[in-house]
């Protein structure tokens, strides 16, 4: 079996007043913003050629994206291989969101905890940035 978590891809949270709260953390931690309003580390592991990036992104409070979970974070994990690992949860009788989705930059997929957190699962293709 592979490896299941390599890392986080992100941390998404809620905000009142994303835009202000983005100004906060430019000011006094120096975490620009993109116009859509993420901060990306980049990064290079030394044990693989590639590189990788981590997002930081805040949103508005009423964002069904961290649905159904009444949570006001959300933790994106990267994984090694998205769909071998969705058939391991599933069998251990973990809670899948919805469907699996593929872009040019990765694959993801959605999971529940036992606390009612959303988590989204990242098969990441790095260069796809």
């Amino acid at each position: 079996m592979k490896k299941r978590i390599l890392g986080i891809g992100g941390i998404f949270f809620k905000s009142a007043d994303p835009k202000k709260l983005q100004l906060w953390y430019d000011k006094h931690l120096g975490l620009s913003m993109s116009g859509a309003g993420y901060h990306s580390f980049l990064w290079k592991d030394t044990a693989e050629p590639e590189k990788g990036r981590t997002e930081f992104s805040i949103f508005n409070n009423d964002t069904d994206y961290l649905n159904p979970s009444t949570s006001p974070f959300m933790i994106n994990f990267r994984v090694e291989n998205l769909e071998e690992l969705l058939i391991l949860l599933k069998q251990e009788g973990v809670e899948q969101i919805g469907n699996m989705d593929s872009y040019s930059y990765g694959k993801f997929a959605w999971i529940m905890d036992p606390d009612g957190n959303k988590i989204e699962l990242w098969e990441p293709v790095d260069d796809g940035f």
